[in-house]
């Protein structure tokens, strides 16, 4: 019995000690909440020391998006490669093939929720209060944005801006006048040309905010190269091996802060907003919205999962909880990249190859919980118009959802831009997003957290997908391949020389540094 007690004991303790963040991160979200009530409740703070107050919370903020430029590009470099071209193309296709197929997904359990519940059918958009402005953007000058985006003309500027094109006015030419003297009746006769279409030219400017898919493009395209030099490619590879690590000690730093940062980030926006009656009128929009989400997170994604995996998808999804929860909080894939990383890597094993490669370029592009938003939003305001939608503009709102949210960068809020571009293309008033805003900030931590979980998932799905090929890398170099970025520091070059090879590649380790081996010519 006594053994027993004991063993139990150690057993909570080591729960305990493995898990403490997680279960401060959860504390310090119900602390935060009660004290946004409590001092919004019994104090009345000022504009000013309500930004005060929430200090700490964007200390986190900031440190979290430090690291997102370090990770990003030594991560997809590194992952890259190390794979050779054919094994990273498989790789990426199957992932692209996992996203779209989500998405699309969760945009038509949307479109079925929303047109069952039918939330905007009780009520008017007079009845509801409008808040913020509408994005001023039309659909082709975005989608061609994004591909401008893809190829950034100065890679040191996509650190830090996004390119953004706007159309401008131009003034119509003057017409000159036509006068004609006829010397008998005297008669002036004038004859203006009036054109009356305008015509406008594209301007381009920058906006602050990381360009993150003109990096990512960057990255692979660099990390292909640096594979296929070999031996000269080889310090390259060991520098951005070394900042990968030496970024992920920064993320172990950080999160110890994530707590506090958590609790004030929490609060302070509980303090901040202004009607909370809104949410009385949006009720049954936020239901629609949150019971999609939740269906998608814990039916749809967990059977994809297991189909596929064979394995307990919601043991998988208590390994992300750290990850999850972050997002939430701080309703950014792309902020939350580095807590994400740390736990489908340490939690739930996942190949480095593979979390390298996949992570990144998910929380670009894999956005479901967004997608999903976008079509019961848009549906929403339709009903709001008694504006009835026939079949043909329900295919559309499901195409233009996936592929705006494909197009919406992993930042707060920039659900609200792809929304214009949705209700546009099916002749709704764009002015009409300002009805959401209101309830925007609420909804967008959810779907966030979504677009994460999808994101793991998807890692683990393709870790599975993609076993043979990396079992075949493991096989072809004669080391025992647990960690792919790794070979022994204390191999010396007589060593080296005789380890086989991968590709032309990367001979890989379980240790934490990489070693370089030229092809075999048989």
């Amino acid at each position: 019995m006594m053994g027993n007690k004991e063993r139990r004991g150690v057993n909570f303790k080591g729960l305990l000690k493995k898990n403490w963040l997680l279960i401060a991160t959860i504390l310090a979200v119900l602390l935060g909440i009660s004290l946004g009530v409590v001092v919004r409740e019994y104090t009345s703070l000022s504009h000013l020391h309500k930004q005060y107050f929430g200090f700490p919370g964007e200390i986190l903020m900031r440190m979290l998006k430090l690291v997102i430029l370090p990770l990003i590009i030594s991560s997809m470099i590194t992952g890259v490669a190390a794979l050779d071209s054919e094994v990273s193309g498989k790789i990426g296709l199957r992932a692209v093939i996992y996203y779209f197929s989500t998405t699309i997904i969760a945009v038509i359990l949307g479109i079925i929720l929303v047109m069952t519940i039918k939330p905007g059918v009780s009520q008017t958009a007079e009845h509801i209060d409008r808040a913020g402005t509408t994005p001023n953007v039309t659909t082709v000058d975005t989608l061609l944005d994004l591909l401008r985006n893809m190829f950034p003309e100065n890679l040191v500027q996509a650190c830090f801006q996004q390119y953004k094109t706007k159309r401008k006015e131009l003034e119509p030419p003057k017409v000159s006048a036509n006068t004609t003297t006829i010397p008998p009746l005297a008669t002036t006769i004038m004859s203006v040309v009036e054109n009356i279409t305008k015509e406008y030219k594209i301007v381009g400017t920058y906006s602050d905010g990381i360009n993150v898919l003109g990096i990512i493009v960057f990255c692979v395209a660099f990390g292909l190269v640096i594979g296929k030099m070999g031996e000269r490619g080889r310090i390259l590879l060991e520098f951005f091996d070394a900042l990968n690590e030496a970024t992920m000690k920064l993320v172990q730093i950080i999160m110890c802060y994530m707590p506090i940062g958590i609790l004030f980030l929490i609060a302070a926006k509980i303090i901040e907003v202004e009607d909370w009656e809104i949410f009385k009128k949006m009720g049954l929009y936020m239901v629609t919205v949150l019971s999609g989400l939740a269906i998608h997170a814990t039916i749809c994604l967990p059977l994809i999962f297991f189909v596929i995996v064979r394995k307990n998808p919601y043991t998988f999804t208590l390994g992300m909880a750290q990850a999850l929860v972050t997002a939430l909080m701080i309703s950014s894939s792309s902020a939350t990249l580095p807590v994400t990383f740390r736990c489908a890597e340490e939690n739930n094993h996942i190949d480095k190859r593979i979390t390298r490669f996949v992570l990144p370029v998910g929380a670009t592009i894999n956005m479901d919980g967004t997608a999903l938003y976008e079509a019961v939003a848009a549906i929403f305001i339709a009903q709001l118009n008694d504006y009835a939608l026939d079949v043909g503009q329900i295919v559309t709102i499901s195409i233009t959802a996936t592929v705006a949210s494909i197009g919406a960068a992993g930042v707060p809020n920039a659900g609200l831009v792809t929304m214009v571009i949705v209700l546009t293309a099916v002749g709704l008033p764009a002015s009409d997003v300002t009805l959401i805003v209101a309830v925007d900030w609420l909804l967008d931590r959810f779907r966030t957290m979504i677009n994460v979980l999808g994101d793991a998932y998807g890692a683990g799905i393709v870790q599975k997908l993609s076993k043979r090929e990396l079992e075949r890398m493991d096989l072809t170099s004669d080391a025992d391949v647990a960690n792919p970025f790794a070979l022994e520091a204390t191999l010396d070059d007589e060593e080296c020389e005789n380890k086989s090879y991968v590709n032309g590649g990367f001979t890989v380790d379980k240790t934490d540094a990489i070693s370089f081996t030229e092809t075999s010519q048989f």
